[in-house]
């Protein structure tokens, strides 16, 4: 019989437990019940929160810089660099994070921090930048990050356009020929898991502005201000897979840095090395805080689990919460979910008892695919 060998490649438990963590917990309950049994952990992320920390486990180093946030004030934002390889996190630089408790700023956030942390990792000599982008704070179509490399957004005065996407409303001209030279000698990957053209109604106005706090009346200004923004620039690649990402920053990424779009799981994927932890593995482990539809369409779960199908390799979901049914589940070459809400029906108990929960979990695993 093959030797069992567990491979555990698990995102984060948003609000609860980091992609690290859940792997620590998974890793602490199977050995209880399965001591004998080699355990292999690689955490990954979808290009959203959580990316730059899941390159960090994988033998990238940490680095940070002071940027602009979302708001205008100065924060610190962190990439990670291997060779000449740097994974960036737009929501490092220019994430809700950055912003006080019930704070908004729909009209005026800007990404120009995300703009300063892309010159960061030129600066520290990257080649290939995996750019992650999810959990933004902003909808100014990228237009702050292609300022911060050097491109100018001008009114019909000549002055520069006010930040966030409102200020596109009164975008006269825009001149890209002072964006760093650097740029056209580095392959720039747009990592993400929605495929959301700019504008309309699947456009990132619409789908993604509630969360950012913007009104009905804010959506309808900035779904104006970023299809006049891309009638400027270049209209066709406002319809790509990947240009609505992130408020919109795929679009700038796009159309004025020559990015490549890919699904951020399958980017990730590859850049943590995967595929040889993979291939050592009898059974995968992977999950996330949610395991509901959208996990479906390009989340790190779905994504793990389909290349562990195609390697024929049998694999099962932790999760906070389970919200797919076991046939949505088997279509995803998922064999079996354990979630913490059988263990504990309250979801706040859940969240605040993640931990030693998922360690019980990850102990039913051991009983049910280890024994």
């Amino acid at each position: 019989m093959e030797t069992a060998r567990v491979l555990v490649a698990a995102d984060k438990f948003k609000g609860s437990l980091t992609a690290v963590q859940v792997a620590e917990r998974v890793t602490a309950g199977l050995r209880r019940i399965a001591p004998e049994v080699p355990v292999d952990t690689l955490p990954v992320a979808d290009g959203g929160d959580g990316t730059v920390a899941a390159a960090v486990a994988a033998g990238f180093e940490r680095r940070e810089a002071r940027v602009t946030g979302p708001l205008g004030d100065p924060v610190t934002a962190a990439y990670a660099l291997r060779d000449t390889t740097a994974v960036v996190e737009m929501a490092e630089a220019s994430g809700l994070q950055h912003l006080p408790e019930g704070v908004f700023a729909p009209l005026t956030a800007t990404t120009y921090g995300s703009g300063e942390l892309l010159l960061a990792a030129l600066e520290a000599g990257a080649r290939t930048i995996v750019f992650g982008v999810g959990g933004s704070a902003t909808t100014d179509g990228g237009a702050g990050m292609l300022a911060a490399l050097g491109a100018r957004f001008l009114d019909a005065d000549g002055k520069p356009v006010g930040p966030g996407g409102g200020g596109l409303a009164d975008l006269a001209s825009a001149d890209l020929s002072g964006l760093d030279p650097r740029l056209t000698g580095v392959d720039l990957i747009l990592a993400s898991d929605v495929d959301n053209p700019l504008t309309g109604p699947k456009g990132a106005p619409e789908v993604y502005g509630r969360q950012k706090g913007a009104t009905e009346e804010d959506i309808a200004v900035l779904d104006a201000a970023l299809a006049h923004y891309a009638s400027v620039l270049g209209p066709d690649h406002a319809r790509l897979p990947g240009a609505g990402a992130a408020g919109g920053i795929g679009y700038g990424a796009l159309v004025a840095l020559g990015a490549r779009f890919r699904p951020g799981i399958e980017v990730m994927l590859d850049v943590l090395g995967f595929a040889p932890a993979l291939a050592r593995a009898t059974l995968v482990i992977t999950g996330e805080g949610s395991l509901d539809e959208q996990t479906l369409h390009g989340k790190a779960p779905a994504g793990v689990a389909a290349a562990a199908r195609a390697a024929g390799i049998e694999v099962v979901v932790v999760c906070g919460r389970l919200a797919l049914p076991p046939e949505a589940l088997g279509r995803a070459g998922i064999r079996r979910a354990y979630a913490l809400t059988e263990l504990e029906p309250d979801p706040a108990v859940c969240m605040a008892e993640a931990g030693p929960l998922l360690e019980r979990a990850a102990e039913n695993i051991a009983r049910d695919f280890l024994r």
